[in-house]
């Protein structure tokens, strides 16, 4: 991580949030593409702020820095800001959706971009052993207290599941491998469905949740940062990169992802099977 001035980066950024608030959206842009010289590795994320904008080009994932940085602050109010304010049952909505395609105990389980452990509560019943990854260390230490996974490991999940080795040096595969909330921070997927086929054993499953806008929004791209700066994909793209990636289509379900400001936000909740 490369190292920058804390304080101008602060007051760029916040000279832009002023500027965007009073409507001067140029002049906002150019107070955060300040803040991107200040700060290339952008833990303030401006540059996914710059695409909701339509004044930057839309990036292929979330900065890693400002995933880490993110969670890092909201990780001792993380259960109390999803499950309580924003409504957030994804992990649960999973759980039903193996109950209907997948009903079996999955002897090896990898929960990708774990947070505190919700989608591990949810899956532990059906979980011979459950594996962790977050990009938070301190999510990490919060899903540790509590004692739901076997193994936890701090990483970016394509990093991980293209490079994870255990202990004796083997490259682990796992029956089942989960993504709620992941793709919402990641905008091209095929590094992340391609990885995740290389890691799931035969007939393995992929459980995935995204969200998403009215397909008119797309303007035919695969996918874009929404209003709220998270990545939105269209269902032609899911679907496309899924079946050019070895996976059959369990089933792609419309739900309410969470609330925002009180309004439902939209998505799909995805269950493929590795088919190759």
């Amino acid at each position: 991580m490369s190292e920058f001035d804390e304080t101008a980066v602060a007051e760029a950024y916040n000279r832009g949030l002023a500027l965007e608030k009073a409507g001067d959206r140029r002049g906002a842009a150019k107070a955060y593409r300040q803040v991107l010289d200040l700060d290339p590795d952008d833990h303030g994320g401006v540059s996914v702020r710059l695409a909701s904008m339509g004044l930057g080009e839309t990036p292929e994932k979330m900065p890693d820095a400002y995933v880490a940085m993110l969670f890092d602050q909201h990780a001792d109010d993380f259960d109390d800001i999803l499950v309580e304010q924003l409504r957030y049952c994804v992990p649960m909505q999973l759980r039903q959706l193996l109950r209907t395609h997948a009903d079996k105990r999955f002897e090896r389980v990898l929960d990708l971009g774990c947070g505190t452990g919700l989608t591990g509560i949810a899956l532990r019943d059906c979980a011979g052993h459950l594996t962790g990854v977050d990009l938070s260390e301190r999510i990490i230490e919060l899903a540790y207290d509590r004692e739901v996974y076997d193994e936890l490991y701090v990483g970016e999940a394509v990093g991980f599941l293209q490079e994870f080795e255990d202990e004796n040096g083997q490259r682990p595969k796992w029956d089942l491998i989960a993504a709620t909330d992941v793709f919402p921070y990641v905008g091209a997927i095929e590094s992340l469905v391609s990885a995740a086929n290389e890691r799931l054993v035969p007939d393995g499953c992929l459980g995935f949740s995204t969200e998403t806008l009215p397909e008119a929004s797309f303007e035919g791209k695969p996918f874009r940062v929404g209003p709220r700066q998270r990545f939105a994909h269209a269902p032609s793209y899911l679907k496309a990169v899924l079946e050019d990636n070895g996976f059959t289509l369990e089933e792609i379900q419309q739900i309410t992802v969470r609330l925002e400001d009180g309004e439902p936000v939209p998505g799909h909740l995805v269950l493929a099977r590795k088919s190759r």
